[in-house]
């Protein structure tokens, strides 16, 4: 009796320590996969900033107007901060990273410095002019050297774990693609002196949210979102999807459906009013391509129709990796509406639905009193840089530095080697925007959906 008590109280231990086990190593699993999840977030970031940080210098080199030069560098500056946030949030405590990160320092100061003198008053020199084009060509250094790291850590599923445990071992370090592409972009700061900053000097337009004002239908179920989910994420059942509903303090009640499994991974942001897609994204192995961008295109218009997005109109298109990503704007009688803006992404091997972005579309969506401009055309171009050599002209809304839309002339133009937007304000004159372009394939006459 006493032998049979003593095999089940081993027997029981033996139990308890297996599931005390099996605890310790999902947690440890738990916050292995959130410093992943952080890195790679960190990381993108870094890259996405980067090359927005590149655009934005680019075009305040396009810029005819002190007064809206200033905004334009305070945020290259904003960029500057947001990039170096990046930086330290990386696995890259014992990789030497500081070269570049005074880089990114430096141009933060020389930005703020320049932004916060009366540019009227004391406008750019030829020196700080030259200086601002070594910074446009060096952050375009940077930037590719980024984006080829980003495109060896996506093409070959790579983690940033083991860069930490490369980082941890240096004395049994192998090659790794990650620490050797971070060397590369360190490597690339030796010609970068700060005598190429020693002056200052960025920007874009507010990107401020409005309440969503679009939003029709009746509340959509759990049961009816996972439906329309399971539809959405091209997957035949519903065992792999997982789904919560946002509490208090969101912009609108939302159900966050997520789906993975070993070849798919997927979310979705759907409002619960309508059921309507906000967000979505869908990751997967994208195979050869067997679709043109311009196939992809008649893809993204037909899931446009389909979802009841009314009067769209292509705005640009461009591809890469085999994914067609297409921008689509709202248009009211020849006026292009850039506050109500939709993104689609197309998988190029068969077609398939990789994303969406529509939050813009039903945040700002509205039936418009739109004006008509109180200038011409011809007094719009003569606000432009004289440098830049305008191609095409738009009637456009866009939204200004207080988040308010403005009647635009929108004007694409080539200045050197460089393409341009320029968005000139049609009751004023004043120089709303620039946003340099880069690779976009445009469809500069636009096809009405």
């Amino acid at each position: 009796m006493i032998r049979w008590i003593l095999i089940a109280v081993l027997t029981i231990g033996i139990a308890g320590t297996g599931f005390w086990g099996y605890q310790e190593q999902q947690e440890k699993n738990d916050v292995l996969i959130q410093a992943e999840n952080t890195y790679q977030r960190s990381f993108h970031e870094l890259s996405y900033h980067v090359d927005l940080l590149n655009d934005k210098i680019g075009s305040a080199l396009a810029m005819n107007s002190e007064q809206r030069l200033s905004p334009q560098l305070v945020d290259i500056w904003r960029l500057t901060s947001e990039a170096l946030a990046n930086v330290g949030q990386l696995p890259l405590g014992v990789l030497p990273f500081n070269k570049t990160e005074q880089y990114l320092s430096n141009i933060g100061d020389f930005m703020y410095q320049t932004a916060v003198r009366d540019l009227e008053d004391a406008p750019l020199t030829d020196e700080e002019t030259e200086s601002l084009e070594n910074l446009y060509e060096q952050s375009g250094e940077i930037k590719d050297e980024l984006r080829q790291v980003q495109h060896v850590v996506l093409d070959n599923n790579l983690r940033w774990m083991d860069v930490q445990v490369a980082l941890d071992n240096q004395e049994d370090q192998e090659d790794n693609t990650i620490v050797d592409g971070f060397e590369s972009v360190e490597n690339s700061m030796d010609g970068y002196s700060e005598t190429n900053i020693d002056s200052p000097i960025v920007g874009s337009s507010s990107q401020e949210q409005h309440e969503f004002k679009f939003l029709e239908g009746d509340n959509v179920t759990e049961e009816e979102a996972l439906a329309f989910s399971k539809e959405e994420f091209n997957v035949e059942n519903e065992e792999n999807l997982s789904l919560t509903q946002t509490g208090e303090g969101s912009d609108i009640p939302m159900y966050s459906i997520s789906y993975e499994n070993d070849e798919k991974r997927a979310y979705m942001d759907m409002s619960v009013q309508g059921g309507h897609p906000i967000t979505m994204l869908v990751d997967r192995p994208v195979e050869d391509q067997q679709m043109s961008l311009n196939e992809g295109l008649e893809v993204a218009t037909d899931y446009i129709e389909e979802n009841e997005f009314e009067n769209m109109t292509i705005f640009e298109s461009n591809e890469y990796n085999n994914v067609g990503f297409y921008a689509f704007l709202s248009n009211e009688n020849d006026v292009r509406i850039f506050s109500d803006a939709i993104e689609v992404k197309v998988a190029l091997d068969d077609g398939e639905i990789l994303g969406i972005t529509s939050r813009n579309y039903f945040m700002n969506h509205t039936d418009r009193d739109i004006p008509e401009p109180e200038i011409s055309e011809e007094e719009a171009k003569e606000m432009v840089n004289p440098h830049v050599e305008i191609q095409e002209e738009f009637l456009a809304v866009i939204d200004d530095d207080e988040g308010e839309e403005v009647l635009t002339y929108e004007f694409l133009g080539v200045m050197g080697n460089e393409t341009y937007r320029i968005f000139i304000n049609a009751m004023n004159g004043r120089e709303e925007e620039v946003e340099k372009l880069d690779g976009t394939e445009i469809n500069y006459g636009g096809n009405n959906i």
